[in-house]
């Protein structure tokens, strides 16, 4: 594929994943044997579509609202980086924390490897100690 049509994809992976709330997508773009890191805890590898839904509706439990937005993206090769922020409220108690109904901000930045209109590889690196500060923050104030 062009690196035009690898943005084109992840651009999709977002709205349709994230934003729209559908899970099928993840199997219709991230290759079976697929790897992403970054995600979940420190050094956490998930594997493939099924063990990818998991985390993500551990994620769409806690924050049913969450609406991502694209802030930059670009392609090189094989490769598309995706800049982004996230605006979600805590609703749910799906990440051990019971819910605050806390409406948060988190940002982040994304890359992923793409083979035949597929999600190979993906690397995340976002603020999760800024959501959970925040999430403590709301928790102790309803304490």
């Amino acid at each position: 594929m062009s690196v035009e049509e690898n943005v084109v994809l992840m651009r999709r992976w977002f709205k349709e994943v994230w934003n729209d709330g559908k899970s099928q997508t993840i199997y219709d773009l991230m290759d079976e044997n697929g790897v992403a890191v970054g995600q979940d805890q420190p050094g956490v590898e998930i594997r493939g579509p099924r063990e990818f839904e998991a985390f993500y509706q551990r994620i769409r439990g806690a924050f049913p609202d969450i609406t991502m937005t694209i802030e930059d993206n670009f392609g090189v090769d094989d490769k598309v980086v995706v800049r982004w922020s996230a605006v979600m409220t805590h609703t749910g108690d799906q990440l051990g924390i019971p819910a605050t109904n806390k409406r948060i901000k988190v940002t982040g930045i994304s890359i992923a490897q793409m083979e035949n209109g597929k999600i190979v590889r993906g690397w995340d690196n976002w603020d999760q100690l800024a959501m959970q500060q925040q999430l403590a923050i709301a928790a102790a104030a309803h304490s």
